[in-house]
């Protein structure tokens, strides 16, 4: 399968990334190991986390998440085969929390050890800390690079103007650069990323891994009406999409779906899939069936007309 690098990074991609914050949420031990099995089955390879995975659950401490992939490479020996991407800064507790020196060296060990691994593929910055200076950030970074504990580092809901703020620092002082940005991105959240944020990263070579692809769902289709937010855990979450842009977004895709014989959530995510600064969506699935429809999402080939449907569709 054909894979794309990450920024200027040495780490190389597939076209879907598996989004591992349903691992101990929406789905069990088991179940997270047989989509894993399959995932990696079908030709895919990176894998994203976070430590604060799953905090909002009642009784989860947060590190569930990367504790089940631990425990999946532990078994499977596949260690090698998959990038893991995992991040730091989002709150675990009261003490436990933000991009600090200390905490970031804290917090790294923590996870390798939920990982069981040596090191981290792409390590986040999972959200902004106005009240660390982006240096020590990055200091901290560096250390862990040369230590061998993070190949590379990447940053996630920043704004173009701490972003820029860092990649310069990184520059000036000769410190890690984040190769990788992952903001919130898909056909129905496109205003926080187009423009300002996405020609930056353009223009400084960064990687774009979009997280909340298909919306947490409301692009697959199934939610059309208030009686839907029963369907699933996230349901409750729909009503921000359900108005009348989001029904004209379904309808463009009831139409691309029928012209190419795919299904609403292939074409939502080959329209991502399809824009010159993404580098691969982040997806999840909970069963087999979404994991085998998900992963087919990359052969599916938009036309130019397609896409201004699309785009028009969802304009802002």
């Amino acid at each position: 399968m054909e894979k794309k690098r990450i920024g200027n990074s040495e780490l190389e991609t597939a076209p879907i990334v598996f989004g591992g914050n349903v691992f101990g949420w929406t789905i069990d031990e088991s179940t997270s190991f047989d989509l894993l099995d399959a995932f990696v089955d079908a030709g895919y390879n990176a894998i994203d986390t976070a430590d604060v995975y799953s905090t909002w659950v009642p009784g989860h401490r947060g590190g569930e998440s990367e504790e089940i992939i631990g425990k999946w490479l532990k078994r499977r020996g596949r260690r090698d085969d998959v990038l893991i991407l995992t991040k730091v800064g989002s709150e675990m507790g009261p003490d436990r929390k933000g991009l600090s020196g200390a905490y970031i060296f804290q917090a790294v060990e923590d996870s390798l050890r939920r990982l069981q691994t040596d090191t981290i593929d792409l390590y986040q910055s999972h959200r902004d800390d106005a009240a660390t200076p982006v240096e020590e950030t990055l200091d901290a970074y560096t250390r862990l690079v040369e230590q061998g504990k993070v190949r590379a580092i990447g940053a996630s809901n920043f704004s173009a103007a701490r972003l820029a703020e860092s990649l310069d620092a990184s520059a000036a002082q000769d410190l890690a650069p984040y190769v990788s940005l992952q903001p919130n991105y898909n056909l129905c959240d496109r205003s926080e990323f187009e423009g300002e944020v996405a020609d930056l990263c353009v223009r400084r070579g960064l990687g774009v891994i979009p997280y909340f692809s298909l919306a947490a769902g409301f692009l697959t289709g199934k939610y059309r009406s208030e009686a839907d937010f029963s369907k699933s855990a996230r349901g409750n979450g729909m009503g921000r999409y359900l108005d009348a842009r989001g029904l004209e977004i379904l309808a463009a895709l009831d139409d691309v779906s029928k012209d190419l014989g795919a299904t609403q959530a292939q074409i939502a995510l080959a329209w991502l899939i399809a824009k010159p600064a993404v580098t691969a969506p982040i997806a999840s699935a909970t069963n087999l069936a979404q994991l085998a429809e998900l992963v087919k999402a990359p052969s599916v080939r938009l036309s130019p007309q397609h896409v201004a449907r699309l785009d028009a569709a969802s304009a802002y």
